[in-house]
């Protein structure tokens, strides 16, 4: 069994970082205009939302293959991935779905209540997910060694954390520029590399079970 979970955990984490990477070239191409609407905020939020699920899953292969003394930050971990997935999902969903399909149509002004434009509803909700993924790699901390393959994991989801902070500025200052933006670019990084290593990690613990 633990080998299966190694192996879903190992393929999760490595479709989480290559989901995370295309939302960052999204990105980038968005802020330097090489896209234009509809297919900029398609591939914004689609390519976030592909991360979504193999991101939770391996945060639970990341919890059934620590030691139990250690599940305790795992599981706290667990907890706040999902508080993650469920709101960025629910933003997500609603801008592909809904808010974009009534821009074509010329309907937006009808439901611009769930637009996401800076500082609006679904804007928080969306920082509150990425805040909690932050969150969720600083308290798994604790369950990852200090030396090879696990600390480098433990360097990569401190680094994450650290970013955090910076996410939350871009979020919530008065202020929103494209400048601020670039203020949480180390996600870029941080993230998919924590992805990529915490999946190296779960196929070393699978193989050496």
């Amino acid at each position: 069994m633990r080998s299966k979970v190694g192996a879903i955990g190992f393929w999760s984490g490595l479709t989480a970082a290559a989901a995370a990477i295309a939302y960052d070239v999204v990105q980038i191409l968005q802020l330097i205009g090489a896209l234009r609407f509809p297919m900029d905020e398609i591939l914004i939020y689609g390519t976030a939302l592909c991360i979504v699920v193999p991101f939770v899953t391996e945060m639970l292969a990341f919890h059934y293959l620590s030691d139990s003394e250690k599940q305790f930050w795992t599981h706290g971990a667990l907890i706040l991935a999902t508080l993650y997935a469920v709101f960025v999902t629910a933003n997500y969903v609603v801008q592909l779905a809904t808010v974009i399909p009534a821009k074509l149509g010329g309907t937006v002004g009808s439901i611009a209540l769930l637009e996401q434009t800076p500082h609006s509803l679904f804007w928080d909700f969306d920082a509150i997910g990425y805040i909690a993924m932050g969150l969720a790699t600083l308290v798994a901390i604790p369950a990852l060694g200090r030396t090879g393959l696990e600390g480098r994991v433990r360097l990569a989801f401190l680094a994450n954390a650290v970013v955090t902070p910076m996410i939350a500025t871009v979020y919530f200052f008065p202020d929103y520029s494209y400048g601020l933006l670039l203020l949480g670019f180390p996600w870029a990084i941080t993230a998919p590399l924590s992805m990529l290593l915490l999946a190296l990690l779960l196929r070393r613990r699978a193989s050496q079970a």
